[in-house]
C-alpha cells in the first residue's frame, strides 16, 4: 500500500536516469567523445584509474542508452571507435552545469566532509553483537 503524503511516484522512472549521481565514468566518457571518436585505449589513457572492466560496463550502458555508438572499422587492424550520437550529445550543456556548479563549489562540499568526518569521529561507534 502506498502512502498518500509521499512526495514521490512509487513508479518514477529515477532508475533509468541517464547519468546517476555518483558515477563519475559515464559523465567522463561524454566529455571526451565530445571531441571526437576515440578508441578504447585512447579514453582509458584519458580518464586514469579506471579498470577495464568498469570502463567497459560504463560504455556498453552508454551504448544501450542510445548516447554512444561503437563503430567497428575493418582492417587491417581492425579497430574499434566509440563516438557520441546526437542523443548523447544533447547531455552535454548538463554536463557543462554539474562542472561549473563543482569548480565554484567544490571547496566549500570538501569542507562539510572534512568537517563532518571529525564530528564522527569522535563517537564511539556501535558495537555489534
Amino acid at each position: 500500500m502506498t502512502d498518500s503524503t509521499s512526495r514521490f511516484d512509487p513508479v518514477c522512472p529515477s532508475g533509468i536516469a541517464p547519468i546517476h549521481i555518483g558515477d563519475k565514468w559515464t559523465a567522463m566518457v561524454i566529455s571526451l567523445l565530445a571531441e571526437e571518436p576515440m578508441r578504447y585505449s585512447d579514453i582509458r589513457a584519458q580518464i586514469g584509474p579506471v579498470t577495464a572492466k568498469v570502463l567497459t560496463a560504463a560504455l556498453r550502458g552508454l551504448e544501450r542508452d542510445g548516447f554512444v555508438a561503437r563503430v567497428e572499422q575493418p582492417g587491417p587492424p581492425r579497430s574499434v571507435h566509440y563516438g557520441l550520437t546526437e542523443l548523447g550529445r544533447t547531455l552535454l550543456p548538463a554536463i557543462d552545469l554539474a562542472v561549473e556548479w563543482a569548480q565554484n563549489h567544490l571547496a566549500e562540499m570538501l569542507d562539510a566532509q572534512e568537517a563532518y568526518d571529525r564530528e564522527h569521529s569522535r563517537q564511539p561507534r556501535a558495537e555489534l553483537r
